[in-house]
Protein backbone atom coordinates (compact mmCIF):
# COMPACT_ATOMS: atom_id res chain seq x y z
CA UNK A 1 0.00 0.00 0.00
CA UNK A 2 0.90 3.68 -0.73
CA UNK A 3 2.23 6.08 1.95
CA UNK A 4 -0.23 8.72 2.58
CA UNK A 5 3.05 10.73 3.75
CA UNK A 6 6.61 11.31 2.40
CA UNK A 7 9.71 12.12 4.89
CA UNK A 8 12.00 14.26 3.81
CA UNK A 9 15.79 13.07 4.45
CA UNK A 10 17.32 13.89 7.76
CA UNK A 11 13.89 13.92 9.82
CA UNK A 12 13.49 13.74 13.43
CA UNK A 13 11.13 11.92 15.18
CA UNK A 14 9.44 15.19 16.47
CA UNK A 15 8.63 16.19 12.63
CA UNK A 16 7.39 12.69 12.28
CA UNK A 17 5.26 13.15 14.62
CA UNK A 18 4.10 16.61 13.87
CA UNK A 19 3.62 15.25 10.65
CA UNK A 20 1.28 12.63 11.51
CA UNK A 21 -1.30 14.38 13.83
CA UNK A 22 -1.31 17.36 11.11
CA UNK A 23 -2.17 14.95 8.29
CA UNK A 24 -4.73 13.32 10.78
CA UNK A 25 -6.50 16.44 11.35
CA UNK A 26 -6.63 18.02 7.78
CA UNK A 27 -7.77 14.84 6.38
CA UNK A 28 -10.56 14.14 9.13
CA UNK A 29 -9.02 11.01 9.99
CA UNK A 30 -8.71 11.83 14.04
CA UNK A 31 -11.17 10.93 16.43
CA UNK A 32 -11.85 11.90 20.01
CA UNK A 33 -10.29 13.49 21.72
CA UNK A 34 -8.76 16.28 19.25
CA UNK A 35 -6.52 17.89 18.36
CA UNK A 36 -4.76 14.66 18.09
CA UNK A 37 -1.34 16.76 18.61
CA UNK A 38 0.90 15.42 21.61
CA UNK A 39 -1.46 12.22 22.26
CA UNK A 40 -1.25 8.78 20.88
CA UNK A 41 -3.96 9.44 18.28
CA UNK A 42 -7.31 8.28 18.37
CA UNK A 43 -8.69 7.60 14.59
CA UNK A 44 -12.10 6.91 12.81
CA UNK A 45 -12.02 3.22 12.47
CA UNK A 46 -10.08 2.15 15.25
CA UNK A 47 -12.46 -0.38 16.71
CA UNK A 48 -12.22 -2.10 13.58
CA UNK A 49 -8.70 -1.92 13.27
CA UNK A 50 -8.63 -3.80 16.96
CA UNK A 51 -11.37 -5.93 15.86
CA UNK A 52 -8.18 -7.78 13.58
CA UNK A 53 -6.88 -9.04 17.23
CA UNK A 54 -9.54 -12.14 16.94
CA UNK A 55 -7.54 -13.66 14.08
CA UNK A 56 -4.08 -13.35 15.34
CA UNK A 57 -2.88 -16.84 16.79
CA UNK A 58 -1.16 -14.68 19.75
CA UNK A 59 -4.11 -13.19 20.66
CA UNK A 60 -5.60 -16.31 20.66
CA UNK A 61 -3.52 -18.28 22.57
CA UNK A 62 -2.89 -15.29 25.27
CA UNK A 63 -4.13 -15.44 28.81
CA UNK A 64 -2.66 -12.24 29.95
CA UNK A 65 -2.39 -8.96 27.93
CA UNK A 66 -0.93 -5.97 28.40
CA UNK A 67 -2.79 -3.11 26.80
CA UNK A 68 -2.21 0.76 26.84
CA UNK A 69 -4.75 3.12 28.20
CA UNK A 70 -5.20 5.38 25.04
CA UNK A 71 -8.57 6.17 23.36
CA UNK A 72 -7.70 3.81 20.06
CA UNK A 73 -6.69 0.89 21.94
CA UNK A 74 -10.03 0.94 24.08
CA UNK A 75 -11.66 -1.87 22.05
CA UNK A 76 -8.74 -3.88 22.28
CA UNK A 77 -9.31 -3.19 26.35
CA UNK A 78 -12.79 -5.05 25.77
CA UNK A 79 -11.64 -7.62 23.45
CA UNK A 80 -9.41 -9.00 26.41
CA UNK A 81 -11.97 -8.76 28.92
CA UNK A 82 -15.06 -10.36 26.60
CA UNK A 83 -12.43 -13.29 26.09
CA UNK A 84 -11.94 -13.66 29.69
CA UNK A 85 -8.33 -12.70 29.23
CA UNK A 86 -6.62 -10.99 31.97
CA UNK A 87 -5.99 -7.43 31.42
CA UNK A 88 -2.79 -5.29 32.34
CA UNK A 89 -3.17 -1.59 31.96
CA UNK A 90 -0.31 0.63 32.75
CA UNK A 91 -1.21 3.45 35.45
CA UNK A 92 -1.03 6.69 33.80
CA UNK A 93 2.82 7.95 33.82
CA UNK A 94 3.50 5.79 36.06
CA UNK A 95 3.13 7.69 38.93
CA UNK A 96 1.65 5.21 41.25
CA UNK A 97 3.26 2.13 39.80
CA UNK A 98 3.51 0.02 36.73
CA UNK A 99 0.53 -1.59 36.27
CA UNK A 100 -3.68 -2.04 37.27
CA UNK A 101 -5.13 -5.27 36.49
CA UNK A 102 -8.42 -4.91 35.21
CA UNK A 103 -11.27 -6.94 37.38
CA UNK A 104 -15.07 -6.78 35.75
CA UNK A 105 -17.90 -7.40 38.16
CA UNK A 106 -19.28 -11.04 38.45
CA UNK A 107 -21.50 -11.78 36.36
CA UNK A 108 -20.92 -8.68 33.94
CA UNK A 109 -22.42 -7.92 30.42
CA UNK A 110 -20.81 -7.24 27.33
CA UNK A 111 -21.94 -3.46 28.11
CA UNK A 112 -20.56 -3.57 31.33
CA UNK A 113 -17.23 -5.06 29.91
CA UNK A 114 -16.98 -2.03 27.57
CA UNK A 115 -17.51 0.61 30.34
CA UNK A 116 -14.34 -1.59 32.39
CA UNK A 117 -12.83 -0.64 29.09
CA UNK A 118 -13.03 2.95 29.10
CA UNK A 119 -10.40 5.33 31.16
CA UNK A 120 -13.55 6.11 33.68
CA UNK A 121 -13.65 1.89 34.01
CA UNK A 122 -9.81 1.47 34.41
CA UNK A 123 -9.99 3.59 37.55
CA UNK A 124 -13.19 2.07 38.79
CA UNK A 125 -12.61 -1.69 37.96
CA UNK A 126 -9.08 -2.24 38.48
CA UNK A 127 -6.19 -3.51 41.28
CA UNK A 128 -2.75 -2.76 41.40
CA UNK A 129 -0.23 -4.97 40.54
CA UNK A 130 3.43 -4.60 42.58
CA UNK A 131 6.77 -5.39 41.01
CA UNK A 132 6.73 -8.73 43.46
CA UNK A 133 3.72 -10.20 41.72
CA UNK A 134 4.57 -13.34 39.44
CA UNK A 135 2.70 -12.11 36.13
CA UNK A 136 3.76 -13.42 33.15
CA UNK A 137 2.46 -11.55 30.21
CA UNK A 138 1.71 -13.07 26.85
CA UNK A 139 0.77 -10.37 24.42
CA UNK A 140 1.54 -6.52 24.44
CA UNK A 141 -0.44 -4.38 22.66
CA UNK A 142 0.94 -0.31 22.69
CA UNK A 143 0.18 2.57 20.82
CA UNK A 144 1.94 4.79 18.23
CA UNK A 145 1.76 7.97 16.19
CA UNK A 146 4.31 6.60 13.70
CA UNK A 147 5.04 2.96 13.15
CA UNK A 148 7.36 1.62 10.15
CA UNK A 149 6.49 -2.18 8.11
CA UNK A 150 9.95 -3.25 9.31
CA UNK A 151 8.71 -2.58 13.41
CA UNK A 152 10.13 0.80 13.88
CA UNK A 153 8.34 2.43 16.20
CA UNK A 154 7.74 6.39 17.09
CA UNK A 155 5.47 7.10 20.21
CA UNK A 156 4.03 10.72 21.45
CA UNK A 157 7.85 11.54 23.08
CA UNK A 158 7.29 10.86 26.34
CA UNK A 159 8.83 7.37 26.50
CA UNK A 160 6.25 5.70 28.71
CA UNK A 161 5.51 2.43 26.36
CA UNK A 162 9.72 2.44 26.62
CA UNK A 163 9.97 2.56 30.34
CA UNK A 164 6.90 0.11 30.70
CA UNK A 165 8.94 -2.64 28.31
CA UNK A 166 12.18 -2.03 30.34
CA UNK A 167 10.34 -2.60 33.48
CA UNK A 168 8.48 -5.79 32.73
CA UNK A 169 11.92 -7.07 31.33
CA UNK A 170 13.20 -5.73 34.68
CA UNK A 171 10.45 -7.80 36.82
CA UNK A 172 10.47 -11.05 34.24
CA UNK A 173 7.01 -10.43 33.21
CA UNK A 174 8.58 -10.60 29.62
CA UNK A 175 10.54 -12.32 27.42
CA UNK A 176 12.40 -11.46 24.36
CA UNK A 177 9.99 -13.57 22.35
CA UNK A 178 6.64 -12.27 23.75
CA UNK A 179 4.90 -10.56 21.19
CA UNK A 180 4.07 -6.82 20.73
CA UNK A 181 1.37 -5.17 18.72
CA UNK A 182 0.36 -2.11 17.75
CA UNK A 183 -3.42 -0.97 16.25
CA UNK A 184 -2.55 2.50 13.76
CA UNK A 185 -4.74 4.38 10.82
CA UNK A 186 -3.28 2.96 7.39
CA UNK A 187 -1.78 6.61 7.40
CA UNK A 188 0.45 6.41 10.81
CA UNK A 189 2.62 3.45 8.50
CA UNK A 190 5.76 5.15 6.64
CA UNK A 191 9.10 4.39 6.16
CA UNK A 192 10.95 5.34 9.10
CA UNK A 193 15.20 6.20 9.10
CA UNK A 194 16.75 3.38 11.67
CA UNK A 195 19.19 6.03 12.46
CA UNK A 196 16.32 7.51 14.89
CA UNK A 197 15.96 3.96 17.04
CA UNK A 198 18.14 3.78 20.26
CA UNK A 199 18.67 1.05 22.38
CA UNK A 200 15.75 1.75 24.78
CA UNK A 201 13.32 2.23 21.85
CA UNK A 202 9.91 -0.95 21.78
CA UNK A 203 9.61 -2.54 18.51
CA UNK A 204 7.00 -4.40 17.41
CA UNK A 205 5.67 -7.74 15.96
CA UNK A 206 2.49 -7.21 14.55
CA UNK A 207 0.69 -3.84 13.04
CA UNK A 208 -3.18 -3.98 13.03
CA UNK A 209 -4.75 -1.21 10.66
CA UNK A 210 -8.38 -0.88 9.40
CA UNK A 211 -7.18 -2.28 5.97
CA UNK A 212 -4.92 -4.80 6.78
CA UNK A 213 -2.47 -7.08 9.34
CA UNK A 214 1.12 -6.47 8.76
CA UNK A 215 3.67 -8.75 10.41
CA UNK A 216 7.38 -6.81 10.52
CA UNK A 217 9.33 -9.94 10.74
CA UNK A 218 11.54 -7.43 12.79
CA UNK A 219 14.69 -8.61 13.87
CA UNK A 220 16.11 -5.58 15.94
CA UNK A 221 16.43 -6.48 19.31
CA UNK A 222 14.28 -5.42 21.86
CA UNK A 223 14.94 -3.25 25.49
CA UNK A 224 17.19 -5.39 27.89
CA UNK A 225 15.90 -3.58 30.55
CA UNK A 226 16.17 -0.51 32.37
CA UNK A 227 19.14 1.34 30.66
CA UNK A 228 19.86 3.20 33.62
CA UNK A 229 22.59 5.85 32.66
CA UNK A 230 20.12 7.47 30.90
CA UNK A 231 17.72 7.97 33.94
CA UNK A 232 17.75 11.17 36.05
CA UNK A 233 17.42 11.59 39.50
CA UNK A 234 14.62 14.10 39.06
CA UNK A 235 12.97 10.98 37.24
CA UNK A 236 13.50 9.02 40.07
CA UNK A 237 11.61 11.17 42.12
CA UNK A 238 8.94 11.84 39.60
CA UNK A 239 8.42 8.02 38.72
CA UNK A 240 8.50 5.98 42.65
CA UNK A 241 8.47 3.04 41.02
CA UNK A 242 12.28 2.87 39.36
CA UNK A 243 13.31 3.81 42.87
CA UNK A 244 12.00 0.09 44.07
CA UNK A 245 13.66 -1.28 40.83
CA UNK A 246 16.48 0.27 41.14
CA UNK A 247 16.93 -1.01 44.79
CA UNK A 248 16.15 -4.18 43.61
CA UNK A 249 18.89 -4.55 40.70
CA UNK A 250 21.19 -2.60 43.19
CA UNK A 251 21.16 -5.71 45.57
CA UNK A 252 21.39 -8.10 42.44
CA UNK A 253 24.69 -6.78 41.57
CA UNK A 254 24.03 -4.83 38.07
CA UNK A 255 25.07 -1.53 37.00
CA UNK A 256 22.76 0.58 38.34
CA UNK A 257 24.56 4.33 37.75
CA UNK A 258 22.23 7.04 37.09
CA UNK A 259 22.71 9.55 34.18
CA UNK A 260 25.09 11.91 36.51
CA UNK A 261 26.72 8.98 38.38
CA UNK A 262 27.46 7.89 34.61
CA UNK A 263 28.62 11.19 33.08
CA UNK A 264 31.21 11.82 36.15
CA UNK A 265 32.41 8.58 35.94
CA UNK A 266 32.87 8.77 31.67
CA UNK A 267 34.71 12.55 32.74
CA UNK A 268 37.02 11.01 34.97
CA UNK A 269 38.09 7.43 32.74
CA UNK A 270 38.32 9.77 29.92
CA UNK A 271 39.45 13.17 30.76
CA UNK A 272 36.55 14.06 28.62
CA UNK A 273 35.75 18.20 28.75
CA UNK A 274 32.96 19.34 30.69
CA UNK A 275 29.16 19.05 28.78
CA UNK A 276 27.73 22.65 28.32
CA UNK A 277 24.47 20.54 28.66
CA UNK A 278 23.90 16.87 30.06
CA UNK A 279 19.98 17.27 29.51
CA UNK A 280 21.09 16.40 25.88
CA UNK A 281 20.67 12.63 27.65
CA UNK A 282 18.28 13.23 30.34
CA UNK A 283 15.30 11.42 29.05
CA UNK A 284 14.39 8.04 28.83
CA UNK A 285 14.15 9.04 24.40
CA UNK A 286 17.13 10.81 23.51
CA UNK A 287 17.24 14.49 22.37
CA UNK A 288 15.47 13.74 19.31
CA UNK A 289 13.35 16.45 18.72
CA UNK A 290 13.67 19.40 15.88
CA UNK A 291 13.44 22.69 17.67
CA UNK A 292 12.55 26.12 16.60
CA UNK A 293 13.93 29.14 18.66
CA UNK A 294 12.14 32.03 19.48
CA UNK A 295 13.48 35.76 19.13
CA UNK A 296 11.76 37.46 21.98
CA UNK A 297 12.77 39.67 24.65
CA UNK A 298 14.11 37.42 27.72
CA UNK A 299 13.19 38.31 31.14
CA UNK A 300 14.23 37.48 35.11
CA UNK A 301 17.77 36.09 34.24
CA UNK A 302 18.99 33.97 37.25
CA UNK A 303 22.80 35.29 38.18
CA UNK A 304 25.02 31.84 38.22
CA UNK A 305 22.30 29.72 35.85
CA UNK A 306 23.58 27.64 32.98
CA UNK A 307 24.92 28.81 30.18
CA UNK A 308 22.53 26.41 27.87
CA UNK A 309 19.27 25.76 28.88
CA UNK A 310 15.69 23.94 27.03
CA UNK A 311 13.51 25.72 26.43
CA UNK A 312 9.35 24.73 26.50
CA UNK A 313 6.92 25.74 24.48
CA UNK A 314 3.40 26.70 26.48
CA UNK A 315 0.51 27.25 23.68
CA UNK A 316 -3.42 28.09 23.44
CA UNK A 317 -3.29 30.36 26.48
CA UNK A 318 -6.01 32.70 26.82
CA UNK A 319 -5.87 35.90 25.91
CA UNK A 320 -7.33 36.97 29.27
CA UNK A 321 -5.39 34.87 31.07
CA UNK A 322 -2.55 37.04 33.55
CA UNK A 323 1.12 36.11 33.87
CA UNK A 324 0.59 35.97 37.74
CA UNK A 325 -1.79 32.84 36.93
CA UNK A 326 0.81 31.36 34.93
CA UNK A 327 3.06 31.84 37.85
CA UNK A 328 1.02 30.04 40.02
CA UNK A 329 -0.10 27.06 38.01
CA UNK A 330 4.05 26.87 37.93
CA UNK A 331 4.54 26.38 41.22
CA UNK A 332 1.86 24.57 42.27
CA UNK A 333 2.79 21.77 39.62
CA UNK A 334 6.54 22.29 40.63
CA UNK A 335 7.30 23.34 37.15
CA UNK A 336 9.04 26.74 38.12
CA UNK A 337 11.29 27.50 35.19
CA UNK A 338 14.66 29.71 35.27
CA UNK A 339 12.71 32.09 33.42
CA UNK A 340 9.49 32.72 32.30
CA UNK A 341 9.13 34.53 28.70
CA UNK A 342 5.32 35.73 28.84
CA UNK A 343 3.47 36.08 25.18
CA UNK A 344 0.06 36.40 26.24
CA UNK A 345 -1.24 38.05 23.60
CA UNK A 346 -0.10 35.33 21.18
CA UNK A 347 -1.77 32.70 23.56
CA UNK A 348 1.97 30.97 24.52
CA UNK A 349 4.94 31.61 26.94
CA UNK A 350 8.57 30.35 26.54
CA UNK A 351 10.25 28.96 29.96
CA UNK A 352 13.51 28.05 30.40
CA UNK A 353 14.69 25.14 32.31
CA UNK A 354 18.48 24.09 33.11
CA UNK A 355 18.27 20.74 31.32
CA UNK A 356 16.22 18.79 28.90
CA UNK A 357 15.31 16.38 32.20
CA UNK A 358 13.75 19.14 34.23
CA UNK A 359 12.13 20.45 31.11
CA UNK A 360 10.21 16.77 30.39
CA UNK A 361 9.17 16.44 34.22
CA UNK A 362 7.51 19.86 33.44
CA UNK A 363 5.84 18.89 30.24
CA UNK A 364 4.80 15.84 32.12
CA UNK A 365 2.97 17.98 34.94
CA UNK A 366 1.96 20.36 32.36
CA UNK A 367 0.07 18.77 29.39
CA UNK A 368 -3.00 18.31 28.84
CA UNK A 369 -4.25 20.96 31.75
CA UNK A 370 -6.89 23.20 31.53
CA UNK A 371 -5.91 26.61 32.47
CA UNK A 372 -8.21 29.49 32.47
CA UNK A 373 -10.46 27.47 30.46
CA UNK A 374 -8.24 26.03 27.75
CA UNK A 375 -6.24 22.55 27.67
CA UNK A 376 -2.57 23.89 27.21
CA UNK A 377 -0.58 22.47 24.34
CA UNK A 378 3.15 22.01 25.85
CA UNK A 379 5.87 20.59 24.43
CA UNK A 380 9.54 21.13 24.16
CA UNK A 381 9.77 24.15 21.50
CA UNK A 382 10.91 23.53 18.02
CA UNK A 383 14.55 24.69 17.89
CA UNK A 384 16.45 25.15 21.20
CA UNK A 385 18.73 28.53 21.54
Amino acid sequence: MEQALRLRTGVSKQEIREKIWDYMEAQNIADFPRPVHHRIPNFKGSSHAAEMLLHLQEFKMSRTVKVNPDAPQKNARFLALDGRKTLLVPTPRLRTGLFNRIVPPPGATKEILRKCATSQGVKNYSVPIGLDSRVLVDLIVVGSVAVSEKGWRIGKGEGYADMEYAMMVSMGAVREETPVVTIVHDCQVIDIPEELLGDHDLTVDCILTPSRVIVTSCTRPKPRGIIWSMITEEMMERIPILKNLHFQEKKAGKDIALQKEHLAHLKTSHRQAPLQNTGQMASVRPADVACSSHQDTEHGTSKGEPSSVTTVYVGNIPQHARVSDMKRTLRNYNAVPLRLNWQGAQGRAFLDYKDQATAEGAISSLKGLSFSGNTLWVNLAKKQK
